[in-house]
């Protein structure tokens, strides 16, 4: 089968968990045969060109999108000049020309499309013109609110920024029309969707995240005085990173670890050289994650934000290791509370103090149950989901050469 994607972002351009998704998927299906090619958005320097990928027979097509700044630049400019973005990005035709000059190249049998913030919201329009096999992949809320967030306690949208939100999303709404197929990681993103009336012809259907292929990790043993904790993930206030830093202060028997980047690295460079019970990182790799993960006794997803299917919780579970997570948006249906982790209310300090002493109280069982924390996630496996997601992308193109 030949697999066209298309994607905002990806490696070495990324930013979360929809990038790991897409590349572990990538790998896979270059694994089992198929024939692969990525369309997606580079930084100005880059301009038009191809370029290689990871392996020798994937074919990654990066352009930089007639557009004011690259997608990951975004917090270097001012919100007047992110709505003129914003607006280019939802009609400027540009991009999609430049999809469809890979897309006569290429012919594929299917495109995926994932995030298209910041590569054109009118490539959707191009593949119905077209007539291709269409499926969509949707990984957070960018097509209702422009930044793709939805805060805890902000659920509520102002009066004066209401009317903005809904013609933001009514022209997503318009411009996306109904793929043949819309898949979401989650419950809870697809009833978001459904909510705000899109994709009304398409069939729709729910499909966890992969889960990596992590081995069980061996685990040092408890400290009797200390609960040792992982952060890893954006360091951006939205994420909950420097929540929970301040929460902290006040739990001196806590030490954590935090890895990742973002806007928030030097406010976190900062307090972990102030504090010694914080140790921070930088970017890890996955070898490098799977060791850390041995060194402490549960992952914390201190999201303030709602979320659909994190990354780093499958991550966690997939290697045995408990997680502490905001019970906000699809992290309930990862997380069981008392099973393989537990949950508090997103931004309660008070909250996540207590899911803190329960950790402590059953860590030593959590530690003899790694088995059954993992099985929690396996019918997740990376193998598990790209069969089923070939099992819809033959299905799709069956129905497509009929109609």
């Amino acid at each position: 089968m030949k697999i066209g994607i298309v994607t905002n972002l990806y490696p070495p351009y990324a930013r979360g968990g929809a990038e790991q998704v897409i590349t572990r998927t990538v790998q896979m299906l270059l694994e089992l045969g198929h024939d692969v090619f990525l369309v997606t958005a580079a930084p100005r320097s880059i301009g038009t060109r191809t370029m290689r990928g990871t392996s020798s027979i994937e074919r990654v097509y990066r352009f930089f999108p007639k557009n004011i700044y690259f997608v990951l630049d975004d917090h270097r400019y001012p919100k007047v000049i992110r709505v003129f973005w914003h607006l280019i990005d939802l009609l400027s035709p540009l991009p999609a020309m430049r999809v469809g000059e890979v897309l006569d190249r290429e012919r594929p049998d299917i495109v995926i499309t994932h995030n298209l913030k910041g590569i054109g919201l009118t490539i959707p329009w191009l593949l119905w013109l077209r007539k291709i096999a269409h499926v969509h992949l949707v990984h957070d809320l960018q097509l209702i609110f422009p930044s793709g967030l939805l805060l805890a306690g902000r659920e509520k949208v102002s009066f004066i920024s209401w009317p903005f939100y809904t013609v933001y999303a009514m022209v997503c709404r318009c411009l996306f029309g109904s793929p043949d197929l819309v898949i979401f990681p989650s419950q809870y993103l697809k009833g978001m969707y459904e909510h705000w009336h899109f994709f009304p012809r398409s069939e729709v259907i729910v499909l966890p995240n992969p889960s990596p292929d992590f081995p069980l990790v061996d685990r040092l043993p408890p400290e009797r005085q200390k609960v040792r904790l992982l952060f890893v993930g954006q360091l951006e206030s939205h994420k909950g990173v420097r929540f929970l830093v301040e929460s902290l202060k006040r739990m001196p028997e806590v030490e954590l670890t935090i890895a990742g980047e973002g806007t928030l690295t030097d406010w976190v460079t900062k307090h972990c050289e102030e504090n010694k019970r914080l140790n921070f990182l930088g970017f890890i790799c996955a070898d490098h994650l799977q060791a850390c993960l041995g060194t402490v006794d549960a992952v914390v997803v201190p999201s303030l934000c709602y979320e659909n299917s994190p990354t780093v919780i499958y991550e966690s579970l997939s290697a045995g290791v408990p997680v502490l997570a905001s019970d906000i948006g699809g992290v309930g249906e990862l997380v069981r509370d008392g099973i393989n982790g537990y949950l508090f209310k997103a931004g309660d300090a008070h909250a996540l103090a207590h899911a803190i002493w329960r950790l402590r109280e059953h860590r030593v069982a959590f530690m003899a149950n790694q088995t059954e924390i993992s099985a929690t996630v396996a019918p997740f496996g990376l193998k598990n989901y790209t069969e089923e997601l070939l099992r819809q992308l033959e299905r799709v193109i069956a129905r497509k050469r009929k109609s």
